[in-house]
């Protein structure tokens, strides 16, 4: 017989005040008051500024969205049949802000809404869409919404006398609260995996310090005799994970303290712990961008597989002079998008444009690999990527470039392109919401409708 047991979500597994919340396994259903539940829809958001080559991205047709996708969208390939993109959903109009095209292109992302005119240098905007969510659901998890960011948000602009938050964030708790995001991949794993102090908060602790993570998943070891097979696989695929998640972020720690110390004249093979503390880890100018990127999507992951959370946000980059150097090339993607059609300049853009999507079909692919009650983690999520103009050039906002993946638990009809979809970005985060089952008792900013075209 198939004995299945029923415990809460927060089951985890413990030691030396470390905790590390467990996947979703069939051995171990999650409990909802008295009776099974499916599994949660998690809904996250991947942004990157400046718009896209509109030729590079769009499929040529809906036929053409399978056959032969555009090169921005090729590494999306093997899961197109989990994705859904459609042509035709407007930004907001920015009028009376018309100097400020960077300055609205995060902020009114999530939002559908512009800043109020009579308070430019104040925070004064909406709530934004992941916030909505986190209303809701946030109480179920130990967090209630993650934020991520690649860089810095720091930058110093006041387009149109705009407050200069604006520029560099996309969340927004209240009207005039904006959402940080952590930039720093061992932080966020604190608040993942972090040890909780006497008052259940998280301390400031390397939550991933070896011999803690070695006790607790000892731990595992227990609970792996009482699974049934496949759950002890997919419990091994998850600590593995884990694992590999500590290495890439110790190994890029070690490479920064290395390169600090050369930097000070300091051979790091000579160095010992008295010679300087730990840096704080950073992303470096002239660094692999991907690296950061792609540990960021797998925290993101770790955080919905474990339902530590089920909103996340993450600002891949912002409008502030970003360059890739790891793509050959050294100028800013801001100087690049206003290329007047030249054709080396376009050809940047469209590398950068690839190189965001890459990391975007990273992250989904992996949630694609993961079992997850009857079907993957990508069919339980709601994965968007996309940016807040159209073109960069000339800083258009009628036709928004998105990529939603995963089925919502099964709400959304993925596999098409759609090229004809009438509605704005309110419409479609209105929309969004909805799948994610968010009641929404009104229209999120500019929205009139919800897009049902996009449902199951």
């Amino acid at each position: 017989m198939n004995h299945r047991s029923l415990v809460d979500r927060r089951t985890l597994l413990r030691g030396a005040g470390v905790s590390l919340a467990l996947p979703l396994m069939d051995s171990l259903t999650w409990a909802s008051g008295d009776r099974l539940s499916k599994p949660p829809v998690r809904l996250g958001f991947m942004y990157m500024p400046h718009g896209v080559i509109m030729d590079e991205f769009w499929p040529k047709s809906p036929e053409a969205y399978h056959k032969t996708p555009p090169p921005a969208i090729e590494s999306l390939r093997p899961v197109l049949d989990q994705c859904l993109m459609m042509k035709g959903i407007s930004g907001v109009p920015i009028s009376p802000f018309n100097g400020a095209p960077h300055a609205l292109e995060l902020s009114t992302w999530l939002t559908a809404t512009l800043p109020d005119a009579d308070t430019r240098s104040r925070i004064n905007i909406a709530i934004s869409a992941d916030q909505i969510m986190a209303n809701y659901v946030g109480a179920q998890t130990l967090l209630p919404s993650l934020e991520l960011a690649t860089m810095p948000q720091t930058w110093k602009e006041n387009q149109a006398g705009l407050h200069e938050a604006y520029y560099s964030h996309c969340s927004y708790r209240s009207p005039t609260q904006p959402v940080p995001a952590e930039i720093d991949p061992r932080n966020v794993l604190n608040r993942l995996f972090g040890k909780q102090g006497d008052a259940a908060r998280v301390t400031k602790v390397n939550a991933l310090d070896r011999q803690m993570l070695d006790r607790v998943l000892g731990g595992a070891r227990d609970l792996r005799r009482t699974l049934a097979r496949t759950d002890q696989r997919k419990l091994d695929e998850y600590l593995h994970s884990v694992r590999a998640v500590e290495r890439r972020i110790a190994a890029i720690e070690q490479r920064q303290q290395e390169a600090a110390l050369e930097k000070a004249g300091v051979r790091s093979a000579k160095r010992h712990a008295s010679d300087s503390p730990p840096i704080e880890v950073k992303i470096p100018e002239g660094e692999k961008r991907s690296e950061y990127m792609q540990v960021m999507c797998d925290l993101t992951v770790l955080a919905f597989q474990t339902d530590t959370t089920r909103v996340s946000t993450y600002i891949g980059s912002t409008p502030n002079g970003v360059s890739y150097p790891e793509l050959g090339f050294t100028d800013k993607h801001h100087s690049q998008t206003h290329h007047e059609n030249r054709k080396e300049m376009v050809r940047k853009v469209a590398a950068i444009t690839k190189f965001n999507i890459d990391q975007f079909a990273y992250m989904v692919k992996k949630m694609a690999s993961l079992r997850e009650g009857d079907g993957t983690l990508l069919d339980n999520c709601i994965m968007m990527w996309g940016s807040g103009l159209e073109d960069g050039n000339k800083h258009r906002r009628e036709n928004l470039p998105f990529i939603v993946a995963g089925k919502g638990g099964g709400s959304i009809k993925t596999g098409r392109f759609l090229p004809d979809v009438k509605g704005n970005q309110g419409d479609l985060l209105t929309t969004l919401l909805s799948c994610a089952g968010v009641p929404v008792d009104r229209p999120i900013g500019i929205a009139t409708k919800q897009i049902t075209e996009m449902k199951s």
